[in-house]
C-alpha cells in the first residue's frame, strides 16, 4: 500500500515528515496543542515551511514551549526574543505567545486542561 502524501508536502523532507506523521491526525497532549498555538501564530503571513525549518529554535527559545514558563517572561526574555536570529522576530508575534500563554493557562484552569476544551466543540469525536 503505497501513501497518498498532498502536493503541498512534497517540498521538502521536513514537509513530507510533518505531512506524513503529524498533519491532521487529532492531538490530545497540551504541550503539543500549545506549541501549535504559537507555531500558528508565528506562520501567520509567512510560510508554513519556514516555520517548520524554524521549530527546533523555536522550541529552544521559547522553553519547549512551556506555557507556565512564557506565561512570566519579563521585558529581558521578550527584548531577547527579539534579537534572536533563529526565530521570526516580530514584536508583535512574540508578545501574543505571551498573553497566549496567560490565556492557555486560564483555560486550563476553567476546564482542567486545553484538550478538555478544546474537544469539546466536536463532542470528543475525532
Amino acid at each position: 500500500m503505497s501513501l497518498s502524501r498532498c502536493t503541498w508536502a512534497d517540498a521538502s523532507p521536513l514537509e513530507q515528515a510533518y505531512h506524513d506523521r503529524e498533519w491532521g491526525r487529532p492531538v490530545h497532549d497540551d504541550r503539543i496543542l500549545f506549541e501549535s498555538l504559537i507555531l500558528d501564530g508565528a506562520q501567520a503571513g509567512l510560510s508554513w515551511s519556514l516555520i517548520l525549518a524554524k521549530r527546533e529554535n523555536y522550541r529552544a527559545a521559547f522553553d519547549n514551549f512551556d506555557a507556565n514558563k512564557i506565561a512570566r517572561y519579563p521585558e529581558k526574555k521578550i527584548q531577547a526574543l527579539l534579537t534572536n536570529p533563529d526565530i521570526v522576530r516580530n514584536r508583535l508575534k512574540i508578545r501574543s505567545a505571551v498573553s497566549n500563554a496567560q490565556a492557555f493557562l486560564a483555560v486550563q484552569e476553567e476546564f482542567g486542561s486545553f484538550d478538555s476544551y478544546i474537544w469539546r466543540f466536536v463532542d470528543g469525536r475525532m
